[in-house]
């Protein structure tokens, strides 16, 4: 039996991926110290290294989609839960970033549109 999947948890799971904030941390409770300013002891890294990472991630986890479609294609052992749950991972990443790159866009678009 498969067990029910939380949409709230898997987003905050997703986000973790993509920040690496939360990569050494359970599922359970993840989602409230991944967020808290507690856990950015260290010097703040420049909004475009954040993105940088994310981007990798989100690549990452296109390159494990694909080599789990193939292996699924070519019978090398790869089950096909297995690969439905890789493409699903990186399409949700990719969906996620999406977002974040549209909102930006958004915001400097409003920024420009400032007169001072």
């Amino acid at each position: 039996m498969i067990p029910a999947l939380n949409p709230i948890t898997i987003a905050t799971q997703a986000l973790s991926t993509l920040t690496g904030a939360g990569a050494d941390k359970s599922a359970v409770g993840s989602s409230s110290a991944a967020l808290s300013p507690a856990t950015a002891s260290t010097s703040p890294s420049p909004f475009s290294d954040l993105l940088v990472d994310a981007v990798g991630q989100v690549n990452k986890l296109e390159e494990q989609a694909h080599a789990a479609v193939t292996g699924l294609m070519t019978g090398s052992g790869v089950d096909v839960h297995q690969a439905m749950i890789a493409t699903q991972k990186e399409s949700m990443a990719f969906e996620l970033a999406l977002a974040v790159r549209n909102k930006a866009v958004a915001a400097y678009q409003q920024v420009i549109g400032m007169q001072f």
